[in-house]
């Protein structure tokens, strides 16, 4: 019997001796397609984080910005941290608001979380 010897491959597909012709010049075709593959995923990652982060993101804030430029001298506010108050005095940068009777509290714009809306108290109501 004859003993069957397989030929040796490289790695790179061609033979071990060298020769053969398709190994390093059809690589220049497909670098163009593989960076137009790679740039497809990142600018629909880019896409999705821009729909789904950022333009919430901007939404809220202007909505913010709004709620805070409407708050004036008497409106009920609660601030970041749960405290509530009335507004007693408008800075550019701040608020002072009364969280007691007597008790004044100087609050940033910024650290207002709402504006709450003007309910009708017990004593307030005619039944």
């Amino acid at each position: 019997m004859a003993q069957q010897t397989t030929p040796a491959v490289s790695p790179c597909g061609g033979s071990p001796g060298g020769g053969g012709g398709g190994g390093e010049g059809g690589s220049e075709g497909g670098g163009a397609q593989g960076l137009g593959g790679m740039l497809f995923p990142i600018a629909v990652f880019v896409l999705v984080f821009y729909f789904l982060i950022l333009r919430p993101q901007n939404k809220r804030k202007k909505q913010q910005d709004a709620m805070i430029g409407g708050i004036a001298r008497g409106d009920q506010i609660i601030t970041i941290s749960g405290v509530f108050g009335t507004v007693r005095e408008v800075r550019d940068d701040s608020f002072m608001i009364e969280i007691a009777e007597g008790v004044k509290v100087r609050v940033l714009k910024s650290a207002v979380q709402t504006k709450r809306t003007s309910t009708p108290s017990l004593e307030d109501r005619k039944d």
